[in-house]
């Protein structure tokens, strides 16, 4: 079919095509790469990545590396997803230092450290640290600011763009696709500041999205929400099926103190709601939304938490200020900072009283406008009416930083979303594969020290089983999981050929999402879904192929392990 007449297409028998809305979230356009200069234009490239996020960035990367020409759309103005533009330093388990993710992203983790050793006013005691830490956080070994991540992932990419490599489409959205059978034929993208349209074409193509946004407009088959346990066999699974069950999303934000001075600005418009919000859970909330003190993941008990702005103990409490602080002060000559920063990514700015997934972006935008509420009222009660240590109320002297984040309100551009569309896969990852509690219920105790090993590993990674509260009053499910592989058959959908997953859109299930959505997890399979495309076209096969294959995959599992991929623990 001719791109002329994909433009206009409206729906045609076997051929598909899906329309999505244009998103809300409009900054300062611009596209790098070679881009022609007509209203209405055709790309073509090895591969098209939707989403610029970690799995994108990943993805991108692996398949440059192997001389793969790709174009990339993101939908803010900035690269890197939850690293960036949604405000999250990375969560990482306790081996990532030295393996337990591919070599490529400890790569980008030495250019972090290396970024602030080399443009920063560092301490000649911070500089020797090894394993430097920005922040000093207690949630990551890495907690550093948005900015430095959308430095370090711009210069890994920077000599792609300048070779033309790589064409990169900031502030493009897809509104629309064509299909045909099992394959993707093409990709509308229209620039949010512009209005004007691209057709893009490729063999090959990567839903990165946040949401999963391109599984509906290609006509491949997904999930959302919740599977039954009836259908799973999951031990924490519901016993109903629910898509509209998902976990909340948070509208981060960053913050610093000035002691002795007064920010408070106007009472948001809905503080007065947030501010009693006790919220509907099963088990129950132990109390306001906005208090120091929230239901333990693990018991679900009321557990008190401690805020001191300044850094200091609030023993026997946790501080939050200390748990995702981006900078602090004391890793830097004296002088050079005010004081510390920190992002805020809590239960009490977790949004639950609806989803972004599988709604009109009219409903879309309503939620994410009231979750960036929620987190200004946040916000203003830790500033007015937060409790002290020393009897008093309210920390005038914080700061909304929104040159952090860069934005106007000082919130982050995107929202950060936990759960997303899932693909049904050739294989889906199940709680029995990689839940400890689960697994030695269908396998035995010895089965409890070590996940399920798969055949077809492409990746290996690690984190708890986290769920937070959902939109239909689920309170936390957090339990105890296994260092866990990647499975190939994880990342092919049933049917679509040449449309792979890069984010958390992989063939999960609710409750595996839980472990398998973190930053390195996520970079872990862009990077393997990279070099899948970059294998299946030097092999002239799909990826069902390369599975179905005993030859083609070990073949593939070499090729890499070469590039730095690990397949199992040590």
């Amino acid at each position: 079919m001719k791109r002329r007449s994909f433009i206009s297409l409206t729906g045609l028998g076997a051929t598909g095509l899906a329309t999505a809305a244009l998103s809300a979230f409009p900054n300062h356009s611009f596209a790098t790469g070679t881009v022609p200069e007509q209203k209405s234009a055709e790309l073509h490239a090895s591969v098209v990545i939707a989403g610029g996020g970690v799995g994108a960035c990943a993805a991108a990367l692996s398949a440059l590396r192997n001389g793969l020409d790709v174009i990339m759309t993101e939908e803010t103005d900035w690269i890197g997803g939850q690293l960036t533009s949604q405000g999250v330093p990375p969560d990482e388990h306790a081996w990532i230092e030295t393996h337990g993710a591919p070599k490529s992203y400890r790569d980008y983790r030495n250019a972090v450290r290396n970024y602030y050793k080399n443009n920063y006013p560092i301490t000649d005691a911070a500089k020797a640290r090894p394993r430097l830490n920005p922040g000093n956080a207690m949630v990551s070994a890495l907690c550093h600011e948005p900015r430095v991540s959308l430095a370090v992932l711009q210069e890994m990419l920077a000599p792609y763009i300048s070779s033309g490599k790589l064409t990169l489409l900031l502030e493009h959205k897809i509104s629309s696709a064509e299909y045909s059978g099992n394959k993707v034929k093409a990709l509308k993208a229209q620039s949010l500041r512009s209005g004007r349209n691209l057709i893009l074409t490729a063999p090959y193509f990567v839903d990165a999205t946040e949401t999963g946004e391109l599984l509906p407009l290609t006509g491949t088959e997904f999930v959302m929400g919740t599977e039954s346990r009836n259908e799973t066999h999951e031990l924490h699974a519901p016993l109903k099926a629910d898509p509209d069950n998902q976990q909340a999303f948070t509208m981060c934000f960053a913050m610093d103190y000035v002691p002795g001075s007064n920010n408070v600005g106007d009472k948001p418009a809905e503080y007065d709601f947030w501010r009693n919000l006790v919220p509907k859970m099963t088990p129950a909330w132990p109390g306001k939304l906005l208090d120091l003190s929230y239901s333990n993941p693990k018991t679900l008990e009321k557990k008190p938490l401690g805020f001191n702005p300044d850094g200091s103990s609030t023993d026997p409490f946790l501080n939050l200020w200390n748990y995702r602080r981006i900078l602090a002060k004391d890793n830097f000559t004296p002088g050079s900072f005010k004081g510390d920063i920190s992002t805020v990514n809590w239960p009490q700015n977790d949004y639950t009283l609806g989803n972004l997934v599988g709604v009109s972006q009219k409903e879309f935008n309503y939620h994410v406008n009231r979750g960036k509420q929620l987190s200004l009222s946040l916000f203003h009660w830790l500033q007015t009416e937060a409790p002290r240590m020393d009897g008093k109320q309210g920390w005038p002297g914080l700061r909304l930083r929104n040159d952090v984040m860069g934005t106007e309100d000082g919130l982050a551009k995107y929202p950060y979303i936990r759960e997303s569309r899932r693909i049904k896969a050739q294989f889906t990852i199940l709680e029995e594969h990689v839940g400890q509690e689960n697994r030695i219920q269908v396998a035995g105790a010895e089965a409890g020290k070590i996940a399920a090993d798969f055949y077809d590993s492409v990746g290996i990674g690690y984190y708890h089983i986290d769920l937070h509260p959902s939109s239909r009053g689920n309170n936390y499910i957090d339990f105890s999981s296994l260092p866990f592989q990647i499975p190939l058959g994880s990342l092919l959908p049933v049917r679509m050929e040449n449309l792979l997953p890069a984010n958390k859109n992989i063939g999960t299930t609710h409750i595996t999402n839980g472990c398998y959505r973190l930053h390195p997890v996520e970079w872990s399979i862009g990077e393997a879904v990279g070099l899948l495309v970059s294998y299946s076209l030097k092999k002239n096969v799909i990826p069902h192929q390369v599975r179905e294959g005993k030859n083609l995959l070990a073949e593939f599992q070499d090729f890499i392990v070469k590039q730095g991929i690990e397949l199992k623990w040590k």
